[in-house]
């Protein structure tokens, strides 16, 4: 006698009844008829492959023509047509063939030619994947690239088909021997080979290939779940068949036509049901399960009226699919009603077109995955790229098995579905790397650590030297030569020379020159600030204690503002000078200047004080009519800043008693006295560029009268920066001749300072 797990083999469906046939014996479906041409290149393609695959065996150790011949069977189940099931004996000839491409394109064209190489490849590189020395964080990393690799990398759609039915045919076989199936391969048939047939709709593979994989991988529990189904195997089946006789006589006889199929169940289904939902095999509803397929939509609601009106219905166990589809398409109505001897009995109805679309993926969705959160089944979308993916490949898809199934005689390579934004290349241990198409071994070494793209000076493809602005191809191992120490090139910045293609990549490289540009700046500010120090005799002062004093968190951030000559050193001078002694004389508050005309010097007015001694303050240059603020110094009288002013800022929070009031005087605003402004100016350095510039304040009538430019090197080359001091009435009309300056050639930056 047979032992439960023979006898529940996944090679056949483990509930089979004669109403539902098996469509894996033959490599044309009956259903799918095909023209003579068509049928005459499948014959052509076994009959040049038969020879050259006869005694073979591969890698695995199967008979290298019967593998072909149960690839082409699958592909047939699933509505393949024959110039797919020949490009399956194609693909295995050529790997016995010197120059396979030429051989293949000479006697079956291009097409075939061309997706022979793509699928040896894609095997090639499926094979180092799988074989690289990796933890398991990364191996987890490597099997989702290789998940959209499958998808990205072929140019042809056919070639992930001719996978899917390999990697079938691989596990039926080491089922039907009776042989340890290498864990490697029954784990990538469950990571990656059974969510692709997931994505692509294609249930009849997908259940399968979890069933097998289930097997090789966790035997124990396998065999546990099948000897559950074995006990009462006979008696199961006489019921669901008893049931399937019965709903189908009882719809016929009430006007409701339908063909009722006893559903197969799959071992790996039922032990995710139990964990997922933390069930016992006596809990699960579905183990008896029938399929009822009926004319169109109202008819299936007609059904389900009819069945809960003979059966009873289980609460909580109905499900419109129909409705409200699932997230990768399907369709059906899903109810549990218990028989006449109150069993349960799961109940699927659908049309045939809904039928065909869950069992062969003709309008497949694939931007979801199987590691959902929604319950054991539950999907959840799987990110912006496969989204994309599937925007791409969906229409692509159900062109090409509907094509498939009714060739029309066109060349097959006329139907392809091309995603052409990704290249997949591998580290020299094999670790499998996603880059934007056209990346270059730059965009490769950054992608690997920021680090290492800093130090990238050489690479080598597939052993090779290269340039490194090579772009790169999907497959191609790709090794980096780093310094030990250095940064990247301002040429791998400009676009034309063509070093970077990801824009990560390059923000990676902007971000270095920034850090360095910013390391400058804060040293010209710790210069500036310990040479104050020095001529003021305050060396051992710490700078720490200095910039937590002027309101700074750190000492950097003081260096840095100063080096940007935003951050005057008198603010530190006046921290450093102890004030004099107060007296009443030389109280500023009650200081007269000489003259009481009612506008005091600069045309400002202190509020509240007839004519108080007042300076244009020089780091922010105030001009009517911006927003001013007066903050009075020791014997000089008040200072005049605008209000955004970050010093005036900066003074006020400290001593806020000193801020006083002021306003623009009637001079001052009826436009009879100049101010000097500064202008700040960054552009690409070149010549005749302080002319082109100064034209401009010409042109506007504003004189110049001062300027101070420096040219530094930094990410976008030589840059001039430059400080234009001019004088204007009003600042008003300032705006207008920055927006006129920063329209000469080369500018990219203007601002008031």
């Amino acid at each position: 006698m047979k032992s439960s797990a023979e006898t529940l083999s996944s090679t056949a469906p483990i509930v089979s009844l004669a109403s539902e046939p098996d469509e894996r014996v033959a490599p044309q479906r009956a259903d799918h008829p095909a023209t003579e041409e068509a049928l005459a290149a499948l014959n052509r393609a076994m009959a040049f492959a038969e020879p050259l695959l006869a005694g073979r065996v591969m890698d695995s150790g199967e008979d290298a023509y019967a593998h072909a011949q149960g690839v082409a069977a699958i592909l047939a189940s699933i509505g393949g047509g024959p110039s797919l099931q020949a490009a399956a004996f194609l693909v295995y000839a050529a790997d016995f063939l010197q120059r396979p491409e030429d051989v293949v394109e000479k006697a079956f064209g291009p097409s075939y030619a061309s997706l022979v190489v793509l699928t040896r490849k894609l095997v090639q590189i499926q094979r180092a994947a799988r074989e690289a020395q990796l933890g398991d964080a990364q191996r987890a990393e490597q099997t989702e690239r290789v998940r959209k690799m499958l998808l990205a990398f072929s140019k042809d759609l056919r070639v992930v088909l001719l996978r899917l039915a390999s990697r079938l045919q691989t596990l039926r076989w080491f089922a039907a021997s009776k042989r340890d199936c290498p864990v490697a391969l029954a784990e990538e048939a469950k990571a990656v080979f059974a969510p692709l047939a997931n994505r692509l709709g294609i249930w009849q593979i997908k259940w399968e290939l979890e069933d097998l994989s289930f097997r090789f991988l966790q035997g124990d529990e396998y065999r546990r779940i099948a000897k559950l189904l074995a006990e009462k195997r006979v008696e199961r089946e006489a019921s669901v068949e008893a049931a399937r006789l019965q709903m189908g006589s009882d719809l016929q006889s009430h006007g409701i036509p339908a063909v009722v199929y006893g559903r197969p169940k799959h071992i790996y289904s039922i032990w995710k049901k139990m964990q997922g939902k933390h069930l016992p095999f006596e809990k699960v509803m579905d183990v008896r399960a029938l399929r009822v397929v009926v004319a169109d939509i109202p008819a299936c609601y007609a059904a389900l009226s009819r069945v809960h009106e003979r059966y009873r219905a289980v609460a909580a166990e109905y499900d419109d699919y129909i409705a409200k589809p699932k997230p990768n398409g399907y369709r059906s109505l899903h109810t549990v009603v218990l028989d006449d001897e109150g069993r349960p009995l799961e109940v699927q109805i659908r049309t045939q077109e809904m039928h065909e679309h869950a069992e062969y993926g003709v309008a497949a969705h694939w931007a979801y995955k199987e590691a959902g959160t929604k319950g054991y089944g539950g999907v959840s979308a799987a990110g912006e790229f496969e989204q994309r993916v599937a925007e791409a490949r969906k229409a692509v898809l159900r062109q090409l098995l509907a094509w498939e199934r009714d060739f029309s005689g066109q060349g097959a390579g006329q139907v392809q579905g091309r995603f052409d934004d990704r290249v997949y290349v591998f580290t020299p241990q094999a670790a499998l790397v996603e880059l934007t198409a056209g990346a270059t071994p730059v965009d490769f070494a950054y992608a690997l650590h920021t680090d290492l793209g800093h130090r990238c000076r050489g690479a080598k493809v597939d052993g090779a030297m290269v340039p490194l602005t090579t772009p790169l191809a999907n497959g191609q191992t790709v090794e980096i030569t780093a310094v030990k120490e250095g940064g990247p090139s301002l040429d791998w910045l400009n676009p034309e020379a063509g070093f970077l293609k990801s824009p990560r990549a390059r923000a990676k490289v902007r971000a270095w020159f920034n850090a360095r540009a910013q390391a400058d700046t804060i040293a010209r500010g710790r210069e500036a600030v310990e040479k104050l120090l020095q001529r003021e005799g305050k060396t051992a002062l710490k700078l720490s204690e200095l910039a937590s004093q002027l309101g700074f968190k750190e000492a950097d951030d003081l260096f840095e503002l100063v080096g940007k000559d935003e951050y005057s050193l008198r603010n530190i001078e006046q921290l450093l000078r102890p004030p004099p002694a107060p007296s009443e004389d030389d109280n500023p508050l009650l200081k007269r200047t000489a003259s009481d005309a009612p506008t005091a010097r600069g045309g400002v007015l202190v509020v509240g004080v007839d004519s108080l001694l007042t300076n244009l303050a020089r780091c922010c240059r105030p001009a009517p009519p911006d927003a001013i603020g007066g903050f009075v110094t020791r014997g000089k009288g008040v200072a005049v800043h605008r209000q955004d002013c970050s010093n005036f800022r900066h003074m006020a929070d400290r001593m806020p008693e000193r801020v006083i009031a002021v306003t623009w005087g009637a001079a001052a605003k009826a436009g009879e006295a100049a101010y000097p402004v500064d202008v700040q100016i960054e552009a690409a350095d070149r010549t005749a560029l302080l002319r082109d510039i100064s034209e401009v304040f010409a042109k506007e009538r504003m004189q110049v009268v001062g300027v101070h430019s420096q040219t530094v090197t930094d990410m976008h080359g030589r840059t001039a920066r430059m400080t234009f001091t001019i004088e204007v009435a009003d600042a008003s009309r300032l705006q207008q001749v920055l927006v006129q300056v920063g329209q000469v050639a080369g500018v990219r930056q203007v601002r008031r300072r």
